[in-house]
């Protein structure tokens, strides 16, 4: 995948924001690059990776600034070409002087994410490690800082390099039964293949929980909340975002369409839907919402379910006044009888219920799987930060393992049909045991999985994925 820099372009382009600053980058990449160094600072080419101080000239041999130059030679470097850096001052006229110059003496303007691009495209990162880099730059809180930084330096792509070896060494096994047909058989029944498809499939499990986690921590949550009229949905939405941001009004149904609002919490970004209320009715304006209302439930990453919580039909054990209700509360509530009356059995739910102020009972988080319960009221702010620690730790903080890695949704994409792939090759394998059948499932799973570190990939995508980083990395 390597190329060579005697088939390239040199590439320039500023490696700091632009604007007015204290120092200001220029980063070159290509096979011009130290002959650049030289014609702009006047200077012989200095030993690789050390700082030296010059005045860099623009074509009329005038000075146009002054700082350090240094040199990284091939393949050495970022890039793996020779790359020359100039730290000069960091205002904007005098950095488009430099550049100028520059881009007069045979480099070209590079493209976003150019001088990542080639960093893959000459083996110095795979492909998962370049958009981490990308994702460090865009971290907005410490934890996707220290998960970036983890898929930068490997953690990512090692699960997956391991995957694709153990792929590849089932498929050769399998294949080497083909090729004996008289020993297939044999070969094919003797546990090796389904011990090592069990391994495998159990490893993709835990990938996909730990790429889960690291695509929320990138891209965060869709929370969705949902439930009856007047539960308490529009005021839960104000309440986390700060804002009058729905209606709210003792009136039924005040809600017809989406709602939409993006909070930040602790830098993870929550974006937020509040829905029309879930109830029969024969109004069409109405059935719609609550028909849009149930395809975002389908499409959340987290649900909220609101649930008035003096609603609830409670045993005469707990009708011992409203302190003793609100006491016994947790557990009083018919928990699988409020997921079934909302066709929820089976989901993985957070059941928010709310109006607890009127029973005089305390907040509260129940925070487990799949089921979490919630009591707060919306109304008064009460129990609201314990619904934001929940939210937090469903999108991933805290929970920093020893294997936590950013990903980011193809990658998810790449495992699950990987995963699906060899559920798939397992259960045919087990009716039929035809080894032919299996090998090419082994080698479809493992395309996705190459899809992931770039070992397999159109240049479609990559020109994708490259486009939207920053112009100077």
């Amino acid at each position: 995948m390597a190329l060579s820099s005697n088939h390239i372009d040199t590439i320039a382009a500023p490696a700091t924001p632009a604007g007015r600053g204290g120092v200001g980058i220029i980063r070159v990449s290509g096979p011009l690059a130290s002959t650049i160094l030289q014609q702009v600072t006047h200077k012989k080419l200095p030993s690789p990776r050390q700082a030296v101080y010059s005045q860099f000239f623009d074509e009329n041999n005038d000075a146009i600034d002054m700082g350090l130059i240094l040199f990284f030679n091939s393949p050495h470097s970022f890039t793996g070409e020779d790359v020359v850096e100039f730290h000069g001052h960091g205002g904007p006229v005098v950095i488009d002087c430099l550049l100028r110059r520059i881009l007069q003496l045979g480099a070209r303007l590079a493209r976003p994410g150019e001088f990542s691009e080639r960093a893959f495209l000459n083996d110095k990162l795979d492909l998962a490690q370049a958009e981490a880099i990308a994702d460090l730059i865009d971290s907005a809180s410490e934890q996707a800082v220290k998960s970036a930084m983890r898929s930068l330096q490997g953690e990512f792509s090692k699960h997956i390099d391991h995957l694709v070896s153990e792929l590849i060494h089932l498929r050769m096994y399998v294949e080497a039964a083909i090729d004996f047909p008289e020993e297939e058989i044999d070969f094919l029944s003797d546990g090796v293949v389904t011990g090592q498809l069990s391994n495998i499939i159990s490893e993709l499990k835990k990938l996909l929980v730990s790429a889960t986690q690291g695509v929320r921590l990138r891209d965060g949550l869709t929370v969705v909340i949902a439930g009856k009229p007047n539960a308490g949905k529009s005021s839960l939405l104000n309440q986390l975002s700060g804002r009058e941001s729905a209606i709210v009004t003792d009136i039924p149904g005040t809600t017809r369409d989406l709602v939409r609002e993006q909070i930040l919490l602790q830098g993870i970004p929550l974006h937020i839907i509040d829905t029309a209320g879930l109830r029969d009715s024969d109004d069409p304006v109405e059935q719609e919402g609550i028909r849009r209302a149930r395809a975002e439930i389908d499409k959340a990453d987290l649900l909220l379910l609101i649930v008035d919580v003096t609603h609830q039909t409670l045993p005469s054990t707990a009708r011992g006044g409203e302190e003793a209700v609100g006491n016994l509360l947790p557990q009083c509530l018919n928990i699988s009888s409020i997921l079934d009356e909302y066709g929820l059995a089976g989901r993985t739910v957070t059941i928010v219920f709310n109006k607890i102020d009127l029973l005089q009972k305390e907040p509260q988080l129940i925070d487990s799987k799949p089921i979490s319960q919630v009591f707060l009221s919306a109304k008064k702010g009460d129990g609201i930060e314990l619904l934001r620690q929940h939210l937090l730790h469903q999108a991933g903080v805290n929970q920093l393992g020893e294997g936590q890695f950013i990903a980011r949704r193809r990658h998810l994409d790449a495992l699950q049909q990987a995963f699906a792939i060899v559920k798939e090759a397992e259960k045919n394998f087990h009716q039929h045991a035809m080894g032919e059948l299996l090998a090419e499932d082994l080698r479809h799973a493992q395309q996705h999985l190459s899809e992931i570190t770039g070992q397999f990939t159109a240049d479609d995508l990559l020109g994708k994925i490259f486009s939207s980083f920053c112009i100077g990395k």
